[in-house]
């Protein structure tokens, strides 16, 4: 499969766009048309459509939130203050029926304020482990990037593994298990610390959900959505029927030309950056697994080119921010340019 950029030209050939050097930092790809299509279809599409009564604004990034989520992953949000971040968090788990754990960031957090601790009982002299607020269904670190480095790695183990370990003992975390964490952009803000990439990379997606435009700022003056309809949700599913329904997402079936079309979008944007912050094998398995959700809230029980290309911005470009020195915008720019330079195939379904 031949990736053919925008002016006709091989992509791995002609590198980034003329004029541009990889990843400057004053580049963003084009805006485009396209809308995407509402979910609608099973317990999935209808938390899309409870939580977007809540969290008023871009349908997208909650679909993309919700795809993220029922793909067993997590997600980063990069945004300003107070457009509804702790909100989408607190929806999503009162909409799958789970608790909810808040974990507020700053630079004096330690990783035993995450995972929990180990206390001595003086009565019956044994220890006792007292759980730390990653003990919920669903947990918002918010603010992450103004922990240190060293509280950050505390959610290593809990994101990749779904447990903790504390004085050598593991203990296993709720399932489902779904992080929701925010950042800062660096670049802009003191008192920060970016991600490492490790730690980006266990990220199944980002997201922001910026201003949520004129009309819908109108409603939430009006009090129609927001904090207001919070109390009043009710689960759309029960736990096990959440775990049954990510147990049917990753059996969504996959043509091996999806599958090939994928790759290439990966290859691309790793020919096309170079250096030592390559796409991981870990991205494209997220691609997929993402992509999978996608077709599953859009009631298909196969992967299309189309699902891939949607969810590859959101999957991708918080991969690439070490090229862009911090930047998530123009990471998912260049993300945007490459995968649309790729040709979709054609593909029968099942």
């Amino acid at each position: 499969m031949q990736p053919i950029d925008a002016d006709g030209s091989d992509v791995a050939a002609a590198g980034p766009p003329p004029g541009t050097r990889a990843f400057r930092a004053d580049w963003t790809a084009p805006p485009t048309a396209d809308e995407p299509t509402p979910p609608t279809a099973g317990p999935g599409g209808a938390l899309v459509a409870q939580v977007s009564g809540v969290v008023l604004g871009d349908g997208g990034a909650l679909s993309v939130a919700v795809a993220a989520f029922l793909a067993g992953g997590h997600v980063l949000a990069e945004d300003m203050p107070g457009v509804g971040k702790t909100l989408l968090a607190k929806a999503l788990a009162r909409s799958i029926g789970g608790s909810f754990g808040r974990i507020q960031g700053t630079p004096d957090l330690l990783p035993s304020d995450l995972t929990g601790v180990s206390v001595y009982e003086e009565d019956d002299r044994h220890w006792r482990f007292v759980p730390g607020p990653l003990f919920h269904n669903v947990v918002l670190v918010d603010e992450l990037n103004r922990t240190t480095p060293r509280t950050q790695s505390a959610l290593l183990e809990a994101m990749a593994e779904q447990q903790v370990t504390v004085d050598g003992d593991t203990h296993p975390l709720p399932d489902p298990f779904f992080v929701i964490a925010t950042q800062n952009p660096h670049d802009e803000l003191l008192g920060t610390f970016p991600l490492v990439d490790g730690q980006r990379d266990r990220f199944a997606v980002s997201l922001s959900l910026g201003l949520p435009g004129r009309r819908a700022e109108r409603q939430l003056l009006l009090g129609t959505g927001g904090e207001a309809r919070l109390e009043h949700l009710e689960p759309v599913a029960s736990l096990t029927q959440w775990h049954a329904e990510r147990t049917a997402v990753a059996s969504v079936h996959v043509d091996p030309r999806v599958a090939d079309y994928l790759l290439e979008i990966v290859d691309t944007i790793r020919r096309a950056t170079g250096g030592e912050h390559l796409l991981s094998p870990r991205a494209a398995l997220a691609l997929l697994a993402v992509a999978r959700a996608h077709a599953r809230l859009h009631g298909r029980g196969y992967v299309l080119p189309d699902d891939v290309r949607t969810v590859a911005v959101a999957v991708l470009g918080h991969r690439l921010t070490a090229q862009t020195e911090g930047h998530l915008g123009h990471a998912r720019g260049w993300v945007e340019h490459y995968a649309r330079s790729v040709t979709a195939p054609p593909v029968t379904t099942p």
